[in-house]
């Protein structure tokens, strides 16, 4: 979901590239809500006990594109300087930079997160955040899961729980105090219903992107339906499985459904694939997770 500018071929054919250099790219937060459903899935997690320190000294970033802010500032590109986690830019004012200070953020934070990344990919990126004894760690993934081609490509929920399982199993082994901040994974859904009324979009989108969910963004047609709506409760699925692994943690915090709910206009999103969070996007994103992590 995130900058760039020309015109509509321009965006077209950066698209394309887009399309061919990470197939079914990570969704990202996102977008419009569908009328008559619900803006959040699972509860929160239950309310942090007093061990929670609101004010980490470091942190450590896993996940996908979300989080590498791909598409933010260029085409086909990675910005992690955007990132809403452990960004530099002002214009973001990412995570860390709320909890550590600008002049902190280096030697005191790390990005681990990679693009295209799905939940199979998190037990080893857990193993390097905690090689690195973060005092926080933000987790942002599950999009790629649902995000395929085709419904029938989406991760199973049970294999969804067993790797996220298995990630916070090895963060615990090396870094057994680190706090952990859950992000639910955004509304696929809600962005098809901000986009699909644009000309530009619809185009950009039928190249391939997130095809379970945006592919012919025109048709209302029973199966159509039918399919996004699997796609759907299949994110659903998944951040139930995030809230309640995390509930089973004392120092995890669940976003409560937050970025699941959060409606990404057009001005959020990423004008090179009109998927991931633009810059705009992203300072939205460090914004929820602030939020939850200094909430008393």
């Amino acid at each position: 979901m995130p900058h760039g500018r020309r015109r509509f071929r321009t965006a077209v054919v950066g698209a394309a590239l887009a399309v061919a250099a990470l197939a079914g790219c990570t969704g990202g937060p996102e977008p419009a809500p569908a009328a008559s459903v619900p803006a959040r899935t699972a509860a929160p997690s239950p309310t942090p006990t007093s061990r929670w320190d609101a004010s980490p000294a470091s942190v450590a970033a896993v996940g996908d594109s979300l989080t590498r802010a791909f598409d933010a500032c260029s085409l086909l590109a990675d910005c992690p300087e955007a990132s809403w986690a452990t960004g530099t830019d002002p214009a973001v004012n990412s995570l860390a930079v709320r909890l550590l200070g600008a002049g902190r953020v280096a030697g005191n934070s790390w990005n681990l997160a990679r693009s295209g990344a799905r939940m199979a990919a998190l037990p080893e990126q857990m193993a390097r955040a905690a090689a690195e004894r973060p005092e926080l760690v933000t987790v942002m993934i599950g999009a790629n899961d649902a995000c395929r081609p085709t419904p029938a490509g989406m991760t199973p929920v049970a294999d969804f729980r067993r790797s996220f399982e298995a990630a916070m199993a090895r963060l615990r082994r090396g870094a057994p105090e680190a706090q952990v901040y859950v992000a639910s994974v955004p509304d696929l859904r809600r962005l098809w219903d901000t986009g699909r009324a644009s000309p530009l979009v619809r185009r950009v989108w039928e190249l391939g992107v997130c095809g379970s969910m945006l592919a012919d963004p025109e048709d209302l047609g029973a199966a159509a339906e039918a399919r996004r709506t699997a796609v759907r409760d299949r994110v659903v699925a998944y951040n139930r499985v995030l809230a309640e692994v995390c509930a089973a943690d004392e120092l995890c915090r669940y976003d409560g459904g937050a970025v699941f709910g959060f409606r990404f206009d057009e001005s959020l999103l990423s004008t090179w694939d009109w998927f991931h969070p633009s810059r705009a996007g992203q300072a939205r994103l460090a914004e929820l997770a602030y939020r939850r992590i200094t909430a008393k």
